[in-house]
Parts: C-alpha cells; sequence; structure tokens
C-alpha cells in the first residue's frame, strides 16, 4: 500500500469502540481511528470535509471546487481521501457529484472523543 492509499474502513464497525476516556483502544480501533485521522490530518480535506458535513444534506462538487485555490484534480483527490476513509459518500448525477457525510463515521469520531460528564479536574 503505497503513503497515498487509505484501506477501506467498513461503516459497520461505526459504534465499536468506547471513548478512549474509558477504555484503551483496541488493535482493530487503532487502525480505524488512525485511518480516519490521517485522513482529516490535511488542511484541504479537513475543511471539506466540515464544508461537506456543515452543508446539511449533501452538496455538489461543483460547490466544493470554488472555495479553494488547488486545481479540479486536487479536490478529486482529497474527495476520494475521504471516501476510502469512510467519512463521506457520494453519487454522480450527470455530470456533477454530489457528497454527504457518513452519519456513523461522525458518531464513531464523537464517540471515541466523547469526555464523560464525570471527568475529574488535576
Amino acid at each position: 500500500m503505497s503513503k497515498q492509499e487509505l484501506a477501506l474502513i467498513p461503516v459497520a464497525s461505526a459504534g465499536c469502540c468506547a471513548p478512549i476516556s474509558d477504555a484503551a483502544l483496541d488493535p482493530a480501533g487503532a487502525t480505524e481511528g488512525a485511518a480516519v485521522f490521517k485522513a482529516l490530518a490535511d488542511p484541504i480535506r479537513l475543511r471539506l470535509f466540515s464544508i461537506i458535513t456543515s452543508a446539511g444534506n449533501e452538496i455538489c462538487v461543483c460547490d466544493l471546487t470554488p472555495q479553494f485555490d488547488v486545481s479540479g484534480p486536487t479536490i478529486s483527490h482529497h474527495l476520494k481521501v475521504l471516501r476510502e476513509a469512510g467519512l463521506v459518500d457520494c453519487e454522480r448525477r450527470g455530470t456533477w457529484v454530489y457528497y454527504w457525510p457518513v452519519p456513523e463515521k461522525l458518531r464513531w469520531i464523537a464517540g471515541l472523543l466523547a469526555v464523560p460528564d464525570t471527568a475529574s479536574t488535576h
């Protein structure tokens, strides 16, 4: 696997782990988390993900590309990385592709990073 590729992560595992504040990750959870955070570790991908997630239902790639100072093929590459990490999904409609966030993956990230209400202060 090249450094640019990410393994596909089954969405079915989206609710598999306890918050890291409650229990350490098992090897599978750590692998899944690393792939997700690797995909989000790029500023363009993080911004794309935030735009897609905050758009509501879905957003057309034609509305995403003008928001960046990079080429269309570069945006396509970053969207592919987000898809491969299971963070977004898409559908082609004619000449345009529409993107939306994968709710199960958002819940997985939120659950993983959840902080208990009774967290003690040090």
